[in-house]
């Protein structure tokens, strides 16, 4: 569909659903590929053919949520590859259940430090490698939660909805300098974990983690080239 034939490419959150699907659409795209976990032996079983390819980097043991690792880890790819021209943030987590008076602070840390903590740490350590090449695209995954609030998911809807802010500033801030910055906004994301918590629910209405992920690859696409600062819908018939 896309051809990104020897791009570099970050994608975080490489071992959870939505991150496997982009991993295999860049793949097709003949990306080259850098798989960040922050577990240390997770990539290694989830990805048995990537260890010592040539074209993939297993970056385990990474918690993009401190800075030092963030810069740590463009620091090796940068030494594999000498170049990066694409970030998407595939991380994340979702946690909620409770009114915004009754969750405790530690869920509102934890829902940040995934959500946008990660994405914040990641896209500072990128952009000044960007800048020096003069090019380059970040694909951040916000939710179509983060577009008004939701009772009983207060902390999940406030980091989604900074990661939007966030696309939207880092977007008007490097547009001049060749630099495109999106992000996307999945419905319900059809995994066998949502399946399991919401089992009545009708699974065909929601939105396959390959079309999130086709749609991130046409956003570090040059058919995208004059798209920035956008939040695209992706929804299934959610």
């Amino acid at each position: 569909m896309f051809d990104l034939k020897d791009q570099v490419v970050i994608i975080t959150g490489a071992a959870g659903n939505l991150g496997q699907a982009v991993a295999e659409s860049f793949a097709r795209a003949g990306a080259r590929r850098v798989l960040v976990d922050r577990a240390p032996d997770r990539l290694a079983a989830i990805y048995p053919a990537a260890s010592g390819a040539p074209d993939v980097l297993l970056a385990s043991g990474y918690d993009l949520a401190e800075e030092a690792d963030a810069r740590r880890l463009v620091e090796s790819v940068v030494q594999r590859f000498q170049r990066i021209d694409i970030l998407v943030n595939a991380i994340g987590g979702f946690s909620g259940g409770k009114r915004v008076h009754e969750d405790p602070l530690s869920s509102w840390d934890a829902m940040f430090r995934i959500n946008l903590q990660t994405t914040l740490n990641a896209c500072r350590a990128v952009v000044p490698r960007l800048l020096q090449q003069g090019s380059g695209r970040i694909i951040n995954v916000a939710a179509r939660a983060a577009l008004s609030g939701v009772p009983t998911l207060g902390a999940y809807c406030a980091s989604k909805s900074a990661v939007i802010r966030l696309t939207e500033t880092l977007a008007g801030e490097l547009k001049d300098q060749g630099i495109g910055v999106n992000c996307v906004l999945p419905g319900t994301i059809d995994t066998p974990q949502n399946r399991k918590d919401m089992p009545q629910a009708d699974f065909s209405k929601w939105v396959a983690p390959r079309a999130i992920a086709d749609a991130i690859l046409f956003l570090a696409s040059d058919a995208a080239r004059a798209v920035t600062g956008a939040s695209l819908p992706v929804y299934g018939r959610s």
